[in-house]
């Protein structure tokens, strides 16, 4: 690879791989079904805001802040090229569960009408994961960049999706009781076999 294309696949690989992330999103969230309990204002800025955050943390040039711009990986192809395969599979994953859950998506806690619960695919492996390939994804890009920022991006995002999925998991529990008490039991919430 020459130093020309290496470079512009160090400036543009993440920008690239999350705004085809994003777009997605935006174009599959369209087509749901109607909702039927959406959660508070306040309580989605209560975990949308913090996530903006980490996103900002992660992607501005510099914080200004030694410590946090100071390195925790070397900056090496392989750092950049294992953040990037990790980066690329989580988001993967999360649009795998995107797919699978199909119109009872919704970017926010709600329950739509006749919502259903989904267990099959990825939500046989995570109850949550979408959330788990996120964390994934920006974790990914936290090994790219080698920055403790990005670490602080992570920890951030993971203390957002916890807050989010607690809030759905009481609904969810409200919606379909044992049924949801039964998968709970079966399948971890983040991270397979673990949490």
């Amino acid at each position: 690879m020459t130093a020309q294309l290496a470079a512009l696949v160090y400036r543009w690989l993440f920008p690239a791989l999350w705004t085809a992330w994003a777009f997605y999103w935006w174009l599959t969230s369209i087509d749901v079904k109607a909702t039927a309990r959406r959660e508070p204002f306040l309580s989605r800025v209560a975990h949308l805001g913090p996530m903006l955050l980490a996103a900002a943390i992660l992607w501005t040039p510099r914080t200004g802040l030694a410590a946090l711009d100071a390195r925790f990986l070397p900056a090496t192809p392989w750092n950049f090229g294992a953040g990037a395969a990790l980066t690329l599979a989580g988001l993967a994953f999360a649009v795998w569960a995107r797919r699978h859950i199909g119109r009872n998506w919704s970017a926010i806690v709600t329950l739509k009408q006749d919502h259903e619960l989904v267990t099959s695919g990825p939500y046989a492996l995570v109850r949550h994961p979408i959330y788990t390939g996120l964390l994934a994804a920006f974790l990914g890009s936290a090994i790219a960049l080698g920055q403790w920022r990005g670490l602080l991006a992570v920890a951030i995002v993971y203390l957002a999706l916890l807050r989010k999925y607690r809030l759905e998991e009481r609904w969810m529990r409200e919606r379909f009781g044992l049924a949801y008490d039964a998968y709970r039991a079966r399948v971890k919430a983040l991270v397979p076999f673990l949490f």
